[in-house]
């Protein structure tokens, strides 16, 4: 029998890449989102096939559907997005979780819980292991995202205690790829974009904060690793140990723009904005045989020719 497969946020960036994988390997997959960040354009081409269906829906209101497995990605991710309604993000994060823990429930599901870097926040540790608790300003104005993602762990992991619930829990660290929304407001679509309209390349801060970046096709490969896992439940870092600061990410853009006449601009670093960001991913290697596989210069490249085309 075919495997039903729910992906919610399946109509945003991320959502994407993993309903196109899991349609690829036969899968019945069903697509739900409320748009807030998602768009239909994105899935427009999955719309004649028999085994996909969109469903518009707010996992904050409660939905019953019959399926094997969840992917739960829906949240906005960007600062962008997520602060400028937070306490829908908080909800979703909350509220939304807790629906869809009730949903793998009486659907004798399993979930997998999209849950981010940013539980470790600006972090005292580097680079930073699954068994780090992290260090979080729980009244910031990133703590909506930063907090939700948390107590959405912790309600994960109680289901998985007091119900037995099979679940999976991965840690995502920053992606980029196609589909990424121009005003994503994440630093590599920001370059690109400020780069093909000859726009300055705005540098929050000095520069010299890290970050490691990793595609989208290496993401979506770790995440079905780990939803195929039997005993292993995480948390799992799931992220490119590639580091670079923002200052070098943003010559790289403008090495690969080469008509671009941008210039590179400095301004304020937004309050709580982490220094540093890397993913120590043994465990990863350990438990799912998974390491990135696409470098940055390749991914640049694959995003670029993407908001070539869009711009």
């Amino acid at each position: 029998m075919m495997q039903k497969v729910l992906v919610t946020g399946g109509a945003g960036f991320v959502g994407f890449h993993l309903c196109k994988k899991l349609l690829s390997l036969g899968k019945q997959v069903f697509c739900l989102d409320n748009l807030y960040t998602g768009s239909q354009d994105n899935i427009a081409e999955f719309q004649g096939d028999k085994n996909f269906e969109f469903i518009e829906h707010d996992i904050c209101n409660p939905i019953f559907l019959e399926v094997d497995e969840i992917y739960n990605l829906a949240c906005p991710a960007s600062p962008v997005h997520y602060q400028r309604s937070p306490i829908a993000t908080t909800k979703t994060c909350t509220v939304g979780v807790l629906n869809m823990l009730e949903l793998a429930k009486k659907a004798g599901a399993k979930l997998l819980q999209a849950s981010t870097s940013e539980v470790y926040g600006n972090p005292f540790v580097h680079p930073q292991p699954e068994s780090y608790w992290g260090n979080v300003n729980p009244v910031g104005i990133r703590s909506c995202y930063d907090e939700g993602k948390r107590c959405a762990e912790t309600f994960i992991m109680d289901y998985h205690r007091q119900y037995d619930l099979p679940i999976k829990i991965v840690r995502i660290f920053n992606t980029y790829g196609p589909k990424m929304l121009p005003d994503d407001g994440r630093v590599i679509s920001n370059f690109i974009v400020q780069a093909l309209k000859n726009d300055p390349l705005t540098i929050y801060g000095d520069g010299i904060q890290t970050r490691s970046f990793q595609f989208v096709d290496d993401l979506v490969d770790g995440m079905i690793k780990m939803m195929e896992q039997d005993h292993f439940i995480g948390p799992v870092n799931l992220g490119n140990p590639d580091e670079f600061t923002i200052e070098e990410l943003a010559r790289e853009v403008l090495k690969l723009i080469p008509e671009s006449t941008s210039k590179i601009v400095y301004k304020d670093l937004p309050e709580d904005d982490p220094l540093q960001r890397k993913p120590d991913i043994s465990l990863a290697q350990k438990e799912l045989n998974w390491k990135p596989q696409i470098k940055l210069e390749q991914g640049l490249k694959n995003t670029i020719e993407y908001f070539r085309q869009k711009i």
